[in-house]
């Protein structure tokens, strides 16, 4: 689990770190839609879940539209403080999402996997405090 969830920590800082260009009102508008439609479909994917599972779906459903949201305005209105946000909503959704899926689990094994959660999130949140910005 340590592994994972920090490969998937650094996977989504390094994703989108970059800088991208601008983009128009209509375009803007149009993403931002995608993005609600995309969370709203994603979101009832989750309903034939059952117990955690269905959790998990829910979880990661809100962190890609959140992340989503923050690298769309990143890309509206570039700057290193939107930068920094896309990075710090990437670590909270993994962090949300991995401490989920230890709820699968029992007793110490549960307390290790969200201390290791914890623990990742707060490297990836001191990462993004790092950029400049």
């Amino acid at each position: 689990m340590k592994h994972s969830a920090l490969a998937v920590i650094a996977a989504m800082c390094c994703a989108f770190s970059g800088a991208t260009l601008a983009m128009d009102k209509a375009e803007h508008k149009a993403q931002k839609d995608k993005i609600s439609a995309d969370y709203k479909a994603a979101k009832s994917s989750c309903a034939p879940l059952k117990d955690n599972a269905k959790d998990i779906c829910e979880v990661e459903a809100k962190g890609k539209y959140k992340v989503a949201n923050a690298t769309l305005e990143a890309q509206f209105k570039p700057s290193p403080s939107h930068d920094r946000k896309v990075m710090e909503e990437k670590a909270e959704a993994a962090y949300e999402l991995a401490k989920e899926k230890c709820d699968d689990m029992k007793g110490e094994a549960k307390d290790s996997c969200k201390k290791e959660a914890k623990a990742a999130q707060a490297s990836a949140k001191a990462q993004a405090k790092a950029t400049k910005g």
